[in-house]
């Protein structure tokens, strides 16, 4: 099953689990949103609003707020010494669409639970094998045993009297 939806000026066509940026709404980073104005409920039986379907929204789970990429607005008229230059970024929601609803009913999924990052203990003798095994130490270790022979440094060749002198010299 799959929805239209309309937010922030725009159209979305969103199917459970999507992950979609939209323009900013209120909503604190792990609480669920109803997303109400549903243009077109997609399925077996499609149903086509009029503007919007009745009783149909979509749940949302609000996973972060952010700001968009940088956007420059250069304007410049030339040979009139006159340039501009402002710049802006959206603010940004980015939401995980949970379930589709219809009739009025309730969102009956919660949001998700948050990934625990799990803490290394510091004093384990377990990790000192695993930190022996790596290549990149190894291979410095080698180099260091073995280190690399120089060639001997060339002695610069002498000059030689051009022949003319030479030859001047022996008169």
């Amino acid at each position: 099953m799959f929805a239209v939806i309309k937010t922030g000026g725009r159209q979305y066509r969103v199917v459970p689990d999507d992950v979609l940026e939209i323009g900013k709404i209120a909503g604190d980073v792990g609480t669920i949103v109803q997303l109400g104005e549903v243009l077109v409920l997609g399925g077996d039986t499609p149903v086509l609003g009029a503007p919007t379907v009745a009783g149909a929204s979509v749940a949302a789970e609000v996973l972060q707020h952010k700001r968009g990429p940088k956007v420059i607005s250069f304007k410049k008229r030339r040979r009139k010494n006159s340039k501009r230059k402002r710049g802006y970024r959206d603010e940004i929601t980015v939401l995980r669409i949970t379930e589709i609803l219809a009739d009025g009913s309730k969102p009956t999924i919660g949001p998700r639970p948050k990934k625990e990052k799990v803490a290394k203990p510091e004093g384990d003798d377990a990790d000192a094998p695993k930190a022996a095994k790596k290549k990149a130490p190894a291979k410095k270790a080698a180099a260091a045993k073995a280190p690399a022979k120089k060639a001997p440094a060339k002695k610069a060749a002498a000059k030689k009297a051009p022949a003319k002198k030479a030859a001047k010299s022996e008169k």
